[in-house]
């Protein structure tokens, strides 16, 4: 498994997964995944737009209690194997600082089609990632995952991360319970 930075090439194998029923968004799901196809229908290019934003030009994104939030500067790779598109990994940052605002939870997100996990993907996706995160400045990046998310938290320690805290994910977030990671990043 590989990132990829995604091009008109990689297109079909993600249209495919989206079809299958597989969401880049953990949190809203099924209906993320039929948004993201009809934005492709509406222009196929659209998934492509935002690979690599980071000066925060896209649009505004919906966060899971109906808002629409500002944009951070960020960075899209898909997880590709000999198979095809195996998942996505962002990166999300604010420039100058480790900080981010309260409704947006952590620097990394990620997710693996259902028919490619438990083959360390998601694991070696981040450890992949962690340089992007540091030629953005960043000492240190933060991700959060949901208390049962047993898999996800073992990918995270796998990679360096820290326990910092339990936390209330805020009104945006339903106030559901998180935990948060640090992993830092060491100068190269």
């Amino acid at each position: 498994m590989e990132l990829v930075r995604p091009t008109p090439e990689h297109l079909p194998s993600y249209i495919a997964a989206l079809q299958q029923g597989w969401s880049p968004d953990n949190t809203r799901g099924a209906a993320a995944a039929l948004e993201a196809l009809r934005k492709i229908e509406a222009d196929r290019a659209s998934p492509l737009a935002l690979v690599d934003d980071p000066d925060a030009l896209g649009p505004p994104w919906q966060a899971p209690d109906g808002t629409l939030k500002a944009r951070l500067p960020g960075r899209v790779r898909w997880m590709w194997d000999e198979g095809g598109f195996a998942g996505s990994i962002n990166l999300r940052w604010l420039k100058g600082t480790t900080a981010l605002p309260p409704h947006v939870l952590g620097h990394i997100g990620y997710a693996v089609v259902p028919w490619k996990r438990q083959r360390g993907y998601a694991t070696r996706a981040l450890g992949l990632l962690l340089p992007l995160a540091r030629a953005e400045g960043l000492a240190f990046v933060e991700i959060t995952t949901d208390p049962d998310n047993t898999p996800s938290q073992k990918v995270i320690l796998a990679n360096g991360g820290v326990l910092v805290e339990r936390f209330d994910k805020g009104p945006t977030w339903g106030h559901k319970p998180g935990l948060r990671f640090r992993i830092p990043l060491a100068a190269a």
